[in-house]
């Protein structure tokens, strides 16, 4: 059997055999010939046959080639979503409309058919797209989202590791919460004991800074038992983590991620941008350094000269509040990225370092296109001070031992951040949900397929 080529490829190619390999997308059979357009991994292709039809005259249809009949006959029962094989000769044609080449079919191999009825549509609901997520990842657009996840992702993992960062693999089964109990998923492990799926990385990535690793990162799974339905919750979601050591505050680590996410956009663009403008109207802008800056307080009163009350008593930022402050942002400095600073600890973690003189917690939210994709912050990294805010939040010291032991045997200043893969995606893309952006989607009524 020839080598396979991808379709990407095949511009690159003198005329001459070639074999390609992909699924049907459409066929059209024509009285005189017939068209199928091949689609793989990086494009589709024209294939062409000119059609031999049985002959009406018993005299003629005996000189009529078998294998040419029986080519006809089968690309005419070929139906959408078959794989196949095809070994052809490629032909340069400028006339043709999808990508100036054609290939003419002389063998044609069927891998495997599909059935003849496609269970969803182009207008098909976003529930029965995800019902066959399989059918619905065909697109191209659909494709070119993974595309662009892998260049953000090999971007941000490149940054990091020019800069001598340590990759780790926290463990995913936990014996005591990470974030709070509230949104824990409960494992039975062995022995009658109960296990819990990690919410985030924080504990382990702060280990590695007290295990003198510096500067370390992690893309992983993060789990959450928030029974939400908005368009940005997920109960398994991945998580884009980085810890350092040896801060002065949390603006070395904002402006570490500001930097990150700027070099991974460009990535982005130089990469995909003209088929991301092509396919979701979308013109990717690199962000410029330093992102703005806003303190809480300042962003509320902002808010409320633009007309919105925000309904929150805990003195956060809502989402309609998240949109109006990056809006306020575009408007002003023309940015799509925004830092929130400066948080009340009533709505921050224990484990957020405070600022000695206004008691605020030395920490931030990222907005994106008026939608949140980060916290990060200072950690507080003295456990007299870990402990005392520990149970100002209403937590037993004796639950978090195994963490606070991390502190008693020494820990530089550290901090670092925790972002949602899919967030970031859907924004850089448009997209009104992160189900449109994830593989495999999980929320409350969804575990399957």
């Amino acid at each position: 059997m020839s080598e396979r080529v991808l379709v990407q490829q095949l511009q690159g190619l003198s005329d001459g055999p070639v074999t390609v390999s992909g699924w049907v997308e459409t066929v059209r059979d024509q009285k005189k010939v017939q068209f199928v357009i091949l689609r793989d991994e990086t494009g589709a292709v024209q294939l062409v046959n000119p059609a031999t039809r049985p002959a009406t005259d018993p005299e003629a249809a005996g000189e009529q080639d078998a294998d040419a009949l029986a080519l006809t006959a089968l690309i005419s029962e070929l139906t959408t979503g078959t794989f196949l094989t095809v070994t052809g000769d490629l032909k340069h044609d400028e006339r043709v409309k999808l990508g100036g080449v054609e290939i003419k079919i002389g063998t044609l191999e069927v891998a495997s058919a599909a059935l003849p009825e496609t269970p969803i549509a182009a207008d098909s609901g976003m529930d029965k797209r995800m019902d066959w997520r399989f059918l619905d990842l065909r697109q191209r657009r659909n494709n070119l989202i993974f595309r662009v996840q892998t260049t953000l992702e090999h971007a941000m993992r490149s940054y990091w590791i020019e800069r001598d960062y340590i990759e780790i693999h926290t463990p995913k089964l936990m014996a005591s919460a990470s974030e709070s109990n509230a949104e824990l998923f409960e494992v039975p492990y062995f022995e009658d004991k109960t296990a819990y799926l990690a919410q985030s990385p924080q504990f382990y990535k702060q280990m590695a800074q007290v295990a003198g690793f510096g500067k370390i990162f992690e893309i992983a799974p993060a789990f959450r038992a928030d029974p939400s339905f908005t368009s940005r919750h997920a109960t398994e979601f991945t998580s884009i983590d980085a810890e350092i050591s040896w801060i002065d505050s949390h603006e070395d680590v904002a402006a570490m991620q500001e930097e990150l996410l700027a070099t991974a956009i460009q990535a982005v663009k130089d990469k995909h941008g003209d088929e991301i403008q092509e396919l979701f109207g979308i013109e990717v802008q690199v962000p410029a350094v330093p992102f703005p800056r806003i303190p809480l307080a300042e962003a509320r009163e902002i808010v409320k000269a633009r007309g919105y009350d925000i309904p929150r008593t805990d003195g956060d930022l809502d989402p309609e509040g998240e949109r109006q402050i990056s809006a306020y942002v575009e408007e002003t400095y023309g940015h799509q990225f925004v830092f929130i600073t400066d948080y009340h600890p009533e709505i921050r973690a224990f484990y957020h370092m405070r600022d000695e003189q206004t008691g605020l917690t030395k920490s931030y939210d990222l907005l994106f296109k008026g939608v949140e994709i980060t916290t990060g912050a200072q950690r507080e990294h003295r456990v007299d001070v870990l402990i005392e805010q520990a149970e100002e939040k209403g937590l037993e010291p004796e639950h978090l031992e195994f963490y606070l032991d991390f502190f008693r045997f020494g820990a530089p200043p550290h901090g670092g951040f925790g972002m949602g893969l899919a967030r970031v995606m859907m924004l850089l893309l448009g997209q009104d949900s992160i189900r449109e952006v994830t593989y495999l989607f999980r929320g409350p009524t969804r575990l399957a397929p």
